[in-house]
């Protein structure tokens, strides 16, 4: 555990109760293992949004939608809000929800490799949020500095990979680690982590 579990329950005990749709996702990932960022990082994810002001965001990795709708509402019925995901069945169980959501309209999907989508899309981005299988994690980074506005977000979720990155073993727990040495130590973002569930890094690009 990132957090100690009592800390951990007070959070989730503290964030607000979801409307139904979200509770409903919340229940399906649950039953069906799908991984979602759950509503105490989604909290935040909106939060960063509201600060930042953002408007045109692009998700890489989005699952069935659960942090895509967060973004959305956020970010206001102007926003224009990209969707990716390499599975079919998971764009349209979104694109369903994002429907129901009433948010269908300000949001792009996406079926495929996620880097891919994101270089088929022209111009810079307010916000992204990384998401990916956790090894593709370092080429996240090289492709998606350039794309930022500058003073805009780069968001990573599982950045702390159940405390993995202390002494990393596998290939996902080393590219993980990977990203976060490479986030620190660029010239081009200013970079915390927030020790979130599994590790939130939240990094501003100079």
């Amino acid at each position: 555990m990132i957090v100690n579990p009592d800390i951990e329950r007070y959070i989730y005990g503290l964030v607000p109760p979801r409307d139904p749709l979200l509770a409903e996702m919340e229940q399906e990932a649950e039953r069906r293992g799908i991984p979602i960022v759950g509503p105490a990082v989604a909290n935040l994810l909106a939060q960063l949004v509201r600060i930042s002001g953002a408007r045109r965001i692009f998700e890489l990795g989005s699952a069935i939608g659960y942090s895509t709708i967060w973004l959305a509402r956020a970010a206001g019925p102007d926003a224009e809000v990209h969707y990716s995901d390499f599975s079919p069945a998971n764009a349209e169980e979104a694109r369903g929800y994002f429907e129901r959501a009433g948010i269908a309209s300000r949001i792009c999907i996406h079926v495929g490799d996620a880097l891919d989508a994101l270089a088929s899309v022209p111009g810079e981005f307010d916000l992204i949020f990384n998401d990916v299988d956790k090894e593709g994690y370092p080429a996240v980074l090289d492709a998606v500095t350039a794309r930022l506005k500058p003073g805009g977000l780069l968001l990573a979720d599982n950045v702390l990979r159940r405390g993995e990155v202390l002494d990393p073993r596998d290939q996902r727990a080393q590219a993980v680690a990977e990203f976060n040495a490479k986030l620190f130590n660029s010239s081009d973002f200013w970079t915390s982590i927030v020790p979130l569930r599994d590790g939130v890094s939240i990094s501003v690009r100079l």
